[in-house]
């Protein structure tokens, strides 16, 4: 049996397509055989892991690949470096804690949550992103079809579930309950992360019932971090320089529990 045989039916595909340009690099450097073996498993496994992370990214729906990289933190001063940093490093998830970005309209929210669900799949982790709208939609539609548990169930094993834009429009009853149904199931079983452009203060409203919204922030802030993000739109800020736009309140001073 030949080297390309075996490499078939052992599936090392990427392996197979580098192996003469590790042949030759091996031969240049002059490694010996652990060396040549080590870079040759090497490849391979980067060539998984990227294969892996590129379905993951596919099967998370994000709406743009964002990263924490590319974040203008100069932008948004408010926000503390140190504690995005920690975020970034995923212990979160290992502990299946929640992450609340709080703010108005255009500071940075939904870039955070998904540079963080960038890393959480870069990382393995199985990885989903829905705004608010799209995830009521969905479970009305499988609760009428009857087949709410399974909806909820294929909501539940993702390892991070990024929900967006809470609290841009309001929900009905029958929206909130389904709502605290989908937190519930995830307590201390896997992370999520949520951005809304209302303090905590305002959820009774946005959920339509104190009661309900008591129960979701109960279950929610029981592991979770939260960060309240002050300044101006991101997407304004050429036209606020050029004098188009005024400045737009401060809100409270960004902290985290």
């Amino acid at each position: 049996m030949n080297l390309d045989s075996l490499l078939q039916k052992l599936k090392m595909e990427h392996l197979q397509l580098g192996l003469d340009s590790i042949c030759e690099h091996a031969a240049k450097q002059e490694l010996d055989y652990r060396a040549f073996l080590t870079q040759a498993l090497s490849e391979e496994w980067h060539g998984r892991h990227q294969k892996g992370f590129e379905s993951r990214l596919k099967q998370a729906r994000l709406p743009w690949v964002k990263t924490v990289e590319e974040f203008d933190f100069t932008f948004q001063p408010s926000i503390d470096r140190k504690l995005i940093r920690e975020l970034s490093g995923l212990g979160f998830i290992e502990r299946n804690e929640n992450v609340v970005l709080l703010g108005p309209p255009g500071v940075g929210k939904t870039h955070l949550a998904i540079a963080l669900a960038v890393k959480a799949a870069e990382a393995g982790h199985r990885v989903m992103f829905l705004p608010l709208d799209k995830l009521l939609s969905t479970l009305l539609k499988a609760k009428q079809e009857n087949r709410l548990e399974r909806q909820l169930q294929l909501l539940i094993y993702p390892k991070l579930l990024v929900l967006d834009e809470i609290g841009y429009l309001p929900m009905s009853r029958e929206e909130a309950s389904l709502f605290f149904r989908l937190v519930n199931r995830r307590y201390e079983r896997a992370s999520t992360i949520l951005t809304s452009n209302k303090s905590f203060i305002d959820w009774g409203d946005v959920f339509g019932d104190q009661a309900i919204a008591t129960a979701i922030l109960d279950r929610l802030l029981h592991h979770s971090t939260t960060l309240n993000i002050k300044g101006d739109s991101y997407r304004l800020k050429d036209k606020r320089k050029a004098g188009m736009l005024t400045s737009l309140p401060e809100e409270e001073t960004p902290t985290t529990t």
